[in-house]
């Protein structure tokens, strides 16, 4: 915040989290400055009525609202009651930790948002805009975070969150300070798309390099030949096309009912929430135990290293090798545990193989069920795999590997700049509505020449 300058006379504001403001500025309660939960659904209204629906989770402070779901009123959860206007802010009273908040802008007139929101209507005193960044602002989801009451579920009333003090300058000001953060938040927000779409890019890179290796090879100048696969197409002249049961001793999947067996301590219990599409590492923040009963039917899903472990609902083909952290586990029933025969050289080759584009647009091809797409363990054995010979499929697994790693790191990069992004943006909004930084002659740089001539 160095190129800019601060107010000349700061007083203190009688609230920690908001610190020393402007002289001329004051701190008044959200409940003297709006009203709260004005509206809700009229009982009136048919069943088949089409909502657009906000929960919690599809909110953020720095992204605000992600997504939203249409449904009819009859098929609504009951929490799909708050109705919302352009200039609102709306503000989670549960699950504070998430800090989902956002503004209201130009909303569907159907729009309706969880009752886990206090819906957050300025009054005259309070510009809009102002209130949409006052309301994001560090010290204020602090102060709600910290007047939450309860550890697993925290939440406030919304009584007590309109007893919450925000920084009030005089109207005009509050307008010169939302003018300000838009143009240079929308700046910030520019970099943060380009990182974006430079993480879609390289992860549609890194699919390709995983694609092209297990279905072209690693020698550019190797003939090729016709597979007679439809989602192979040509292959390595050498490679032997088969299925994929060829290639396994043995397909099967986990036992259904063993939430009954959950406890703190006892064997992993692998899940879909362990498999990803970005590796074929196991994915274990996400972890669940089990202690099964001595003798059950589920224990021929016991994991060996180097099985391989296959989603067979949810993202189809998800797949992870299994390594030494993961051994004498047991799958869920979501799983599929496929363990290689002497066929395979490399795990980690048939791993990436699964991984593939040509996998996953057959695993789609015979996914059942509607609109819970599901994987049979037939499906899995009748998977057409190009095998190379033992030493190829070692090459290969090497060079995904690296290639990896090498895309990985750059992903990272681009999300690190992300995250400092997102806290630079949170930062400058804090430091503008809380006056310690002066925007009041702050006018946005004219547009250069050149750019004018582009947009005309």
């Amino acid at each position: 915040m160095g190129k800019y300058q601060a107010y000349p006379i700061y007083k203190k504001s009688e609230t920690a989290l908001l610190g020393d403001l402007p002289e001329h500025w004051s701190a008044k309660r959200l409940k003297f400055l709006s009203t709260c939960n004005d509206e809700v659904l009229s009982e009136s209204l048919a069943e088949d009525y089409e909502i657009e629906y906000v929960d919690i989770g599809s909110v953020s402070a720095t992204e605000g609202i992600k997504s939203t779901e249409k449904m009819e009123l009859r098929k609504a959860p009951s929490r799909a009651r708050r109705v919302v206007q352009s200039g609102d802010v709306i503000v989670s009273t549960v699950r504070t930790y998430l800090e989902a908040i956002s503004p209201i802008q130009n909303p569907p007139e159907n729009m309706v948002v969880s009752t886990g929101f206090a819906v957050i209507r300025p009054g005259v005193s309070l510009f809009q805009r102002y209130a949409a960044y006052a309301l994001r602002a560090g010290g204020f989801i602090k102060e709600v975070v910290a007047r939450s009451v309860g550890v697993s579920y925290p939440a406030i009333n919304s009584s007590e969150l309109i007893n919450i003090k925000i920084p009030l300058p005089e109207f005009s000001e509050q307008r010169k300070i939302a003018t300000f953060l838009d143009h240079e938040t929308a700046k910030i927000d520019t970099l943060i798309e380009k990182q974006q779409q430079l993480i879609k890019l390289l992860k549609e890179k890194r699919q390709a390099v995983i694609s092209h290796a297990v279905t072209k090879g690693l020698n550019p100048n190797a003939p090729m030949r016709d597979s007679g696969v439809e989602w192979l197409g040509e292959v390595p002249a050498h490679w032997v096309v088969t299925r994929a049961k060829f290639l396994f001793d043995f397909v099967t999947s986990g036992s259904r009912g063993w939430a009954e067996y959950y406890t703190d301590k006892g064997s992993l219990f692998f899940r879909i929430a362990n498999l990803t599409r970005d590796t074929i590492e196991p994915k274990l923040e996400s972890i669940q135990n089990v202690t099964p009963p001595s003798g059950s039917e589920g224990e021929r899903a016991k994991i060996k290293l180097n099985d391989l472990l296959i989603s067979i609902t949810a993202d189809l083909g998800s797949v992870c090798v299994a390594n030494e952290q993961i051994v004498s586990g047991y799958v869920s029933q979501h799983v599929s545990l496929c363990r290689p025969n002497r066929k395979v050289a490399s795990s980690q080759w048939l791993g990436y193989f699964i991984l593939s584009d040509s996998s996953k647009e057959q695993f789609i091809g015979s996914g059942y069920g509607g609109t819970k797409i599901q994987l049979s363990l037939e499906d899995i054995r009748e998977l057409w795999i190009v095998l190379p010979n033992d030493k190829e499929q070692i090459e290969i697994a090497e060079y995904t590997d690296s290639q990896l790693e090498r895309y990985s790191k750059l992903i990272g990069s681009a999300e690190q700049q992300i995250s400092l992004l997102q806290e630079r943006r949170t930062a400058l909004i804090s430091a503008a509505v809380t006056g310690k930084i002066d925007v009041r002659n702050w006018k946005a740089p004219e547009q250069n020449p050149a750019n004018k001539e582009v947009a005309a």
